[in-house]
């Protein structure tokens, strides 16, 4: 009989004891070095283009990183549908393979345009890491439902999106620091992006056979018909679709959050790069923690209970953020001069709640989408989920970008981006009432006491 059938005892209902598990402990190290990765040559070539952006070019280096960013997005737009049937058509394992080959392939390419001094190269090859990511995407997700039992999927997801956020903070830390090496930084920026690309791929290959649930199915390589095909399949299960509006949401949320932690830093907190970082990892730290804590607070079980207290606890932490006021402010103080500021650690302590928050609102959305999916298309329904994403995440730079650029500052931007969350959350929850009554259930069975013995 295979594990899968198997009794469950209480070291194997812990999430973590998946880690060590063949059904998911490969797929879990891809996707990190995948997302480290990513992260690493992002953030290593913005810095340079911050820095050093006159060795290539004469364009203005805020153009750059903003350019930078847009192309790296663009591949989720334009191919996510493609992924999606890709994932539904291929054996999934066999494909996340193929996705690492590819990545192994596009650090080489790297490495050339680092050699080269080549911008237009390195932009290039930035356009086909985020379209590495996006053929991975549907992968990544789709999978977890056919090497999980039900009661492991909610740890899984938590797992999942925990490692994310750590790969994303190591990565762009990395990146950063490789690239601020004198005159020989893009050696070890190739050199470690290739030792984490092999990494990544050598895992890959433990991951078990996923078979396609579409083996005869057709590519139509037509984005636009594609791409509201899989938005067609998503909408087709009320919840879901709502459930992939609210992850889109979160992403929004938290990318307008990160985009403004160094001007943020500068202008409001007065602290420099040191701070920017403990900012970047305090907010990831939270949810990542956030995330594993769903498993324990689920009971290992799809509790959309939760998300109403993750969504509340966005919304409260947002606008105690924006109200904090330190008294630093257009001064560029030391990290531990401003962190014995009670202001500053209340800040720390409401980006850190604020992950958590976020990470108990998402993992149960992730779950619901995965559960609830027609297994015959689920990849799609993720690929819908990856194309509203990235749409929500533009329209949040643009929105930032607009606000910011129109006399607005920053702890308004964080106010109304809050005060949005509520009104959004109170949309969602009314069209499906399941989320509220689950939680009402919850606060319910809390506020019972079992009678005295």
């Amino acid at each position: 009989m295979s594990s899968m059938n198997t009794p469950q005892n209480n070291q194997e209902h812990s999430q973590f004891a998946l880690l060590a598990n063949r059904r998911f402990g490969p797929l879990f190290v891809t996707q990190f070095f995948g997302a480290f990765n990513d992260n690493l040559f992002k953030n290593a070539l913005v810095v340079l283009l911050a820095f050093q952006a006159g060795k290539w070019t004469t364009l203005p280096a805020e153009l750059l990183t903003n350019v930078a960013a847009g192309l790296f997005m663009l591949p989720f737009f334009l191919f996510s549908a493609t992924a999606g049937q890709l994932a539904d058509k291929l054996d999934k394992a066999r494909l996340a393979r193929y996705t690492k080959l590819l990545e192994l392939v596009i650090v080489l390419l790297a490495c050339a345009g680092f050699a080269l001094e080549s911008l237009p190269f390195l932009l290039a090859v930035l356009f086909l890491m985020g379209l590495q990511s996006t053929l991975f995407g549907p992968v990544k997700y789709a999978i977890l439902p056919q090497h999980l039992r039900p009661d492991e999927l909610v740890g899984g997801n938590a797992l999942v999106e925990a490692g994310t956020y750590v790969a994303i903070l190591l990565g762009t830390l990395s990146g950063g620091l490789l690239a601020g090496i004198p005159d020989v930084g893009t050696v070890w920026i190739s050199a470690a992006a290739l030792v984490v690309a092999v990494t990544g791929y050598l895992a890959s290959r433990g991951i078990p056979a996923a078979p396609a649930p579409e083996p005869e199915l057709k590519v139509n390589l037509n984005i636009l018909t594609e791409t509201w095909r899989c938005i067609h399949f998503a909408r087709e299960t009320r919840a879901v679709f709502l459930s992939i509006l609210g992850i889109s949401w979160f992403w929004l949320y938290g990318s307008v959050f990160l985009a403004q932690f160094p001007v943020y830093t500068k202008l409001v907190l007065g602290g420099s790069e040191g701070m920017v970082t403990l900012l970047l990892a305090v907010f990831s730290i939270g949810i990542g923690g956030g995330s594993l804590l769903c498993e324990k607070l689920s009971r290992h079980k799809l509790e959309l209970g939760l998300v109403p207290f993750g969504a509340l606890g966005m919304t409260l932490f947002g606008f105690d953020l924006a109200s904090v006021t330190p008294a630093h402010a257009g001064h560029e103080l030391p990290l531990m001069t401003l962190l014995a500021d009670p202001a500053i650690c209340r800040v720390l302590v409401d980006l850190l709640l604020l992950g958590v928050c976020g990470g108990i609102y998402c993992v149960p959305l992730y779950a619901l989408v995965q559960q609830r999916s027609n297994p015959a298309y689920r990849a799609r329904v993720i690929a819908a989920n990856n194309i509203l994403n990235a749409l929500f995440m533009v329209s949040g730079a643009v929105f930032a970008a607009a606000l910011l650029t129109h006399g607005g500052n920053i702890p308004l931007l964080f106010m109304i981006v809050a005060g949005v969350n509520a009104l959004v959350a109170i949309y969602i929850f009314t069209l499906v009432p399941e989320f509220l009554i689950r939680a009402l259930v919850k606060l319910g069975l809390r506020a019972e006491s079992p009678p005295a013995p």
